[in-house]
């Protein structure tokens, strides 16, 4: 019997994960068949089921139900408990406060439930946001890549909160040569953030690797300039990297400048890419570099949550991640992203670091085969 009911119960909590109508009706039903039974109970033996208990089936409501079905659970939970209680108790002074009580808590809970934008019930939210968190971070993970490369990542959104502004999308051809990764950060921070961020995500993540990045960039920036409105725009920097002789171009729209790790002088040194933001003008000023990476080299990217702060010009920002990067890197490269964000004072905006590294010379080699003089390929 156990294992026949199993898959109409799997069944029936798929349907309830839909949040379709017709779940949500189905599960109020149950609900109130509880409920009923509750009240039988109470009524041959109160204190099998005090008033209490009922508030704990609007709970559990209040977690599986949207709003309409919980307004209909609510009003029969309030009428089997209250009434249920007034049938075996007279209307005395401690009736009455705990009556009071429990019609409180339920206004409580019918207010928090009445709050919910998404339609779905808390957990049902809970569980829709992960989701829409976990696509917005999978479109940003870098695939492995070839024996000589390594990149990393390290992303805090503003006060600790789940959500942020900053994201990155990436993209590695088939034949495993071109990496292309974008860093974004869209106007506001944390949670008030995240809605355009994962809609810019989702935007770009369609046309990175399928257009040219100056081609790519430009369109994006009409994207934001369709949705309007007065905080849609977005700073980005789009890296392409030839993954055999590591031959770089960094365009940037309105981005913080990139920094490259320079083995000779043995200092992160500044890129002159810089452009305009996305989403501001019909047609954005984008700057484009181009270089190398050679072995032991490295390119960090981030967001001005990193070097921006009050009463901090930006230039002394950057001038201090030089140093701290520079101080984060004496071990090795591993671990740096994270070092470098541990290392940032101010809270008060989301900050991102990445860092794409290519390994130091094989012992085999020598500095001067390394740098042997190859064409710059601008992609």
């Amino acid at each position: 019997m156990a294992v026949r009911a199993a898959p109409s119960l799997r069944a029936r909590i798929g349907a309830w994960r839909t949040g379709s109508p017709e779940s949500q009706w189905a599960t109020a039903a149950a609900m109130l068949a509880v409920i009923a039974v509750s009240f039988v109970v109470s009524l041959v033996d109160r204190d099998y089921m005090p008033l209490s208990a009922y508030f704990v089936w609007l709970l559990v409501a209040s977690l599986l139900l949207s709003f309409r079905p919980l307004l209909l659970v609510a009003v029969a939970d309030i009428l089997a408990g209250v009434g249920s209680l007034l049938l075996v108790r007279a209307l005395e002074p401690l009736v009455v406060v705990s009556i009071g009580w429990f019609l409180a808590g339920t206004a409580l809970v019918l207010v928090v439930s009445s709050r919910q934008r998404s339609g779905l019930p808390a957990t049902l939210s809970e569980s829709f946001l992960a989701d829409l968190k976990e696509r917005l971070l999978a479109q940003g993970r870098i695939p492995p890549l070839p024996p000589g490369w390594e990149s990393q990542t390290a992303m805090v959104a503003s006060h600790g909160v789940s959500y942020a502004g900053d994201f990155m999308v990436a993209d590695l051809s088939d034949d495993r040569r071109r990496l292309e990764l974008i860093l974004v950060d869209v106007c506001g921070k944390g949670t008030a953030a995240g809605p355009a961020a994962l809609q810019f995500a989702g935007a770009l993540g369609g046309l990175i690797g399928a257009l040219p990045p100056e081609q790519l960039f430009r369109t994006a920036n009409d994207f934001l300039l369709r949705r309007g409105g007065d905080e849609a725009f977005a700073t980005a920097v789009h890296v392409l990297v030839d993954l055999e002789d590591g031959t770089y171009q960094i365009t940037s729209a309105g981005h913080p400048p990139a920094l490259r790790w320079d083995v000779p002088q043995g200092e992160w040194v500044i890129d002159n890419a810089r452009g305009t933001a996305l989403g501001v003008l019909h047609d954005p000023e984008l700057h484009t570099s181009h270089g190398r990476l050679f072995h032991g080299e490295a390119l960090l990217f981030y967001t001005d949550g990193v070097v921006e702060s009050r009463g901090t010009h930006i230039d002394a920002g950057i001038a201090w991640l030089q140093r701290t990067a520079h101080d984060a890197v004496g071990l090795g490269f591993g671990g740096a992203a994270h070092r470098i964000v541990g290392e940032v004072d101010s809270h008060d905006d989301d900050r991102a670091v990445l860092i794409l590294s290519r390994a130091p010379l094989a012992r085999s080699e020598t500095p001067a085969q390394a740098r042997e003089a190859l064409p710059v390929h601008p992609g």
